[in-house]
């Protein structure tokens, strides 16, 4: 491993091979991490490292670079990247090509990838282009599917488990690096389980609506541009209601599902998760409601009480999240 500066950089490895591989298996992955300024809609990306691996998991190269924000750059403390370090760093529309080239043909590998990919879609977006990359598989979820004894979802366990070595957390470059090389193993031992992967389909946006301008970090605030917000406005689910959430079963498209209280992912993104599987995000709670999302069952919103007297279903986000892994498809 070379060492971990700011500057745009490439490596390259050769690939090896394996006899007895599945062969519905992808042919080559892109391990993604993004740090950014935020998890919300408006949010950008601030810093990007892609590690390109064959159909075995195995390194080809890796690319890393900073992003102007063109706005605060947010939680310092967390990413370490300052408004004057990025102050001279490309904007996403200067290194969109090149990590194009970086995810074309692949799928799109990451830690929590609903979070990675929103926000690559998002300024995709804006730069009034679409990522080439049609699957994502997350890592949560193939940890799952292998069932690894990890004590919780984060990078640092699943990397403890493989005696990957964190160098700089939050880092995009190393967490990159410690997802790669935590994901070939994982990859392996998927191959010789005979696990199916648990790819999802990256649907690109196009929907976005013009808010006010930011400044552009190291500018003064009378050159602002205009900067992109994505609009709230979802189309309609295609699937018939198919009635209430049974506990202990499985969702099924077309369900209406509302979300209550705080989220520790938030909670955009886990509404984007859930229309991805063809549920209906309602926005209150009726007798049509399937399910009521919340981690404080007890409290007293308008959305408990009415899932209360319905007898509404109620279900925490970490049973949520799993629910989400197998979706029924709505009937013929």
């Amino acid at each position: 491993m070379t060492m971990l500066d700011d500057q745009t950089q490439t490596t390259s490895t050769a690939s090896t091979g394996s006899a007895a591989w599945p062969t519905a298996y992808p042919q080559g992955y892109a391990v993604v991490d993004v740090e950014t300024t935020g998890l919300a809609r408006d949010d950008r990306i601030i810093s990007a490292a892609v590690y390109r691996l064959d159909a075995f998991g195995e390194v080809e190269d890796h690319w890393y670079t900073l992003v102007n924000p063109e706005r605060d750059p947010g939680p310092v403390w967390i990413h370490g990247l300052t408004s004057e370090v990025l102050a001279d760093a490309p904007l996403f529309p200067e290194v969109a090509g090149e990590l194009a080239e970086r995810l074309d043909g692949r799928v799109l590998v990451a830690h929590n990838a609903i979070f990675d990919w929103s926000m690559i879609a998002r300024e995709y977006a804006r730069a009034q282009r679409t990522a080439p990359t049609r699957q994502r598989l997350c890592t949560i979820a193939l940890s799952k599917e292998l069932g690894l004894p990890l004590p919780n979802n984060k990078l640092e366990s699943l990397a403890a488990h493989f005696g990957v070595v964190q160098q700089r957390a939050h880092h995009a470059l190393d967490d990159a690096r410690v997802l790669a090389e935590a994901f070939r193993p994982s990859l392996h031992a998927a191959a010789r389980g005979g696990v199916r992967l648990p790819l999802l389909e990256c649907r690109p946006l196009t929907e976005w609506s013009e808010g006010p301008a930011r400044p552009r970090v190291g500018y003064q605030p009378s050159y602002g541009r205009t900067s992109w917000r994505p609009s709230r406005k979802r189309p309609p689910c295609p699937y018939p209601n198919p009635g209430r959430y049974v506990p202990g079963g499985s969702l099924r498209q077309g369900m209406r599902v509302a979300f209550s209280g705080d989220t520790s992912v938030d909670r955009e993104l886990l509404e984007d998760r859930a229309v991805e599987a063809g549920l209906h995000v309602a926005t209150s709670v009726s007798r049509l409601t399937s399910l009521l999302v919340t981690n404080d069952p007890d409290s007293s919103t308008s959305k408990t009480v009415k899932a209360a007297s319905f007898g509404t279903p109620v279900v925490d986000e970490a049973a949520f999240t799993q629910l989400l892994r197998d979706v029924t498809p709505a009937e013929g």
